[in-house]
């Protein structure tokens, strides 16, 4: 029988960049000129928001959110390696990586071999230092289990949860980079380069009716004030049903299996509602508690209409970790929330260790 471990983090990109980028996103938009001023005004921003900016644009703040951030991924690459595990099953999404114009699936495993992937290829289109001094296009290689994919694949279309996969990455596209950066910040020590584990990528279209629409990311008010939304991606609900159908694919096998999710919560750069200026931190707040509590028909019962309205796209990825834990009866032995309103997304940290006999 299998053995698991959960482990939830954060593969906000920033964090790649100097502290003096971490807060690009948000001097991003306040250049959106159909933004109101009145709402870019700091004076009018809430206590949190306007501490962090403080003087400097949010500098200082940025390495407070980075020693918090490094906290929350030093404890799970903790649990990782007392866990041992034959492979690391990754949920992340895909914004506008492989799922592009030609097909845009629900989820995908990726079955690859060993990957070169250059991890700071983000940071160096918005022109940030990446946060270790390498050369801009450094590589790691990301090892790959195709076979562990391929039998996963195979085990959940047989169970009847039809799934799509990949033998190979589309050509002339960043690598997801939220595979990528699980690597990277799991082994921030070595910027990636050390990490010893093989990983199976389960991409999942968290970006639903902005997957094309807004390429997976940032938009102008102007540019989607008539934009014409794709199909939406999968509900909630769907994906906790898919981290149930993984978690027991993999049971009667004799692998020790992490299970992770990848994602900040709620994006500022997605909130519409508020001028993308900060996340909906109240929404997420509401799943957290949930989620400490173990309440799963909170979760289940979210939608996908409300999943869009909070930015929180992104956590379907953490629905399918949920529905995992769920389905293997293993309870949060440990979590964190780190909240910003300045740093683009919400963060929470997870493990979830399986009790032994």
């Amino acid at each position: 029988m299998a053995e698991f471990l959960g482990l939830g983090l954060t593969h906000y990109p920033l964090l790649a960049g100097t502290d003096e980028h971490m807060a690009g996103l948000l001097r991003w938009t306040l250049t959106d000129p159909d933004i109101p001023e009145e709402v870019k005004d700091p004076a009018t921003w809430p206590p949190l928001m306007r501490e962090e900016w403080g003087n400097d644009g949010g500098v200082a703040a940025a390495a407070r959110h980075r020693a918090e951030l490094r906290d929350g991924l030093a404890r799970c690459r903790k649990a990782l390696d007392e866990f041992r595990p034959d492979v690391v099953v990754v949920w992340g999404d895909d914004q506008y990586e492989n799922f592009r114009e030609e097909v845009v699936p629900p989820f995908c495993v990726l079955a690859y071999d060993d990957t070169e992937v250059e991890p700071f290829e983000l940071m160096n289109k918005r022109g940030s230092p990446n946060a270790w001094g390498r050369p801009d296009h450094m590589t790691f290689t990301l090892r790959g289990d195709k076979k562990t994919s391929r039998a996963l694949a195979d085990g959940l279309i047989n169970a009847g949860f039809d799934i799509a996969y990949s033998y190979q990455q589309r050509a002339d596209t960043p690598f997801p980079h939220a595979i990528a950066n699980t690597q990277l910040f799991l082994d921030y020590d070595n910027a990636g380069t050390e990490f010893p584990y093989p990983i199976v990528p389960i991409t999942v279209n968290c970006y639903g009716q902005h997957a094309i629409a807004r390429r997976g990311g940032l938009a102008r008010f102007a540019e989607i004030r008539d934009e014409q939304l794709d199909p939406v991606g999968p509900t909630p609900a769907r994906c906790f049903e898919l981290g149930a159908a993984v978690a027991r694919t993999f049971v009667p096998t004799d692998k020790r299996i992490a299970l992770v999710a990848s994602s900040s919560w709620s994006h500022a750069f997605l909130v519409d509602k508020d001028w993308h200026l900060r996340p909906d931190t109240a929404a997420d707040e509401r799943l957290y508690d949930a989620f400490v509590r173990g309440d799963t028909e909170t979760w289940k019962s979210v939608t996908g209409a409300e999943i869009v309205d909070s930015g929180q796209h992104e956590m379907l990825n953490w629905f399918c970790l949920f529905g995992a834990m769920t389905e293997l009866g293993m309870t949060l032995d440990w979590s964190t929330f780190v909240k910003t309103d300045v740093f683009n997304s919400n963060k929470c940290f997870a493990v979830f260790e399986q009790e032994r006999p």
